[in-house]
C-alpha cells in the first residue's frame, strides 16, 4: 500500500524579496516561526493582511523563505470571502491569475497577478517516485480516510531530490473529509 501523509494547508502567502520590503521595510528578511513539511521551507513570524473587492482577511501567514515571485494560495471558501475568482494551478504559475491588495506594517502592495487555489498534490522524494514507480506531474487518484472519507482525482506528483514525501490539500478539501495534517493518504492504482 503507498501511504503518504497529509498535510492541510491554510489560506497562506509567498512574498518576493522586493514585496517583503516594501511590506515591512528596507533589507527587512523574514524570520523562522517554525519548519515545514518540506526542506528549508517555513511558517514566517510575520503576517500581512490581503484586501479584496468584496472582503479581506488579516494575519495571512507568509511562508519563507523569500521567492522570485509574490502569489498567494486560498482555499475557493476564501475565495469567494474575498471576491475573487482564481483558477486552481501549481504553486508557481500565476500568469493571467486575478490580483489582490496585500498590507504589511511599511506599506501597500497591488498585485495585478498572484492569487490562485492550489492544485491539490503530492511532494514525492525522487527515492519515493522510483519505488512507486510515480512520475513528475503524473495525476493519481488518492484516498482521503478521514471522518467522512473522499477519493481526489487528479493529484498531481511533483517530483525532486529536494521534496520530503508529503499530500498538501487545501482547508475546503480537508473540512470535507473531516481529514487533518498528520492523517494518512492512501495512492490508490
Amino acid at each position: 500500500m503507498k501511504t503518504v501523509p497529509v498535510g492541510v494547508s491554510a489560506r497562506h502567502i509567498h512574498l518576493s524579496q522586493e514585496h517583503v520590503e516594501q511590506l515591512f521595510g528596507a533589507g527587512y528578511q523574514l524570520t523562522e516561526m517554525k519548519p515545514l513539511s518540506q526542506p528549508g521551507q517555513y511558517a514566517a513570524n510575520e503576517t500581512v493582511a490581503v484586501v479584496g473587492s468584496k472582503g479581506s482577511f488579516g494575519k495571512v501567514r507568509i511562508l519563507g523563505p523569500a521567492r522570485k515571485q509574490t502569489q498567494l494560495e486560498v482555499s475557493r471558501t476564501d475565495a469567494f470571502a474575498l471576491g475573487v475568482n482564481p483558477p486552481v494551478r501549481e504553486s508557481g504559475s500565476i500568469a493571467g491569475t486575478p490580483g489582490i491588495t496585500i498590507q504589511g506594517p511599511a506599506g501597500e502592495v497591488v498585485l495585478e497577478e498572484g492569487v490562485i487555489v492550489a492544485a491539490r498534490h503530492i511532494h514525492f522524494h525522487t527515492s519515493d517516485a522510483e519505488k512507486w514507480g510515480i512520475a513528475d506531474k503524473q495525476l493519481l487518484q488518492v484516498k482521503l480516510e478521514g471522518e467522512r472519507g473522499l477519493i481526489l482525482d487528479n493529484v498531481i506528483a511533483r517530483v525532486s531530490a529536494d521534496f520530503a514525501l508529503d499530500m498538501h490539500i487545501d482547508t475546503d478539501e480537508a473540512n470535507a473529509a473531516g481529514a487533518k495534517t498528520g492523517d494518512t493518504a492512501i495512492i490508490l492504482d
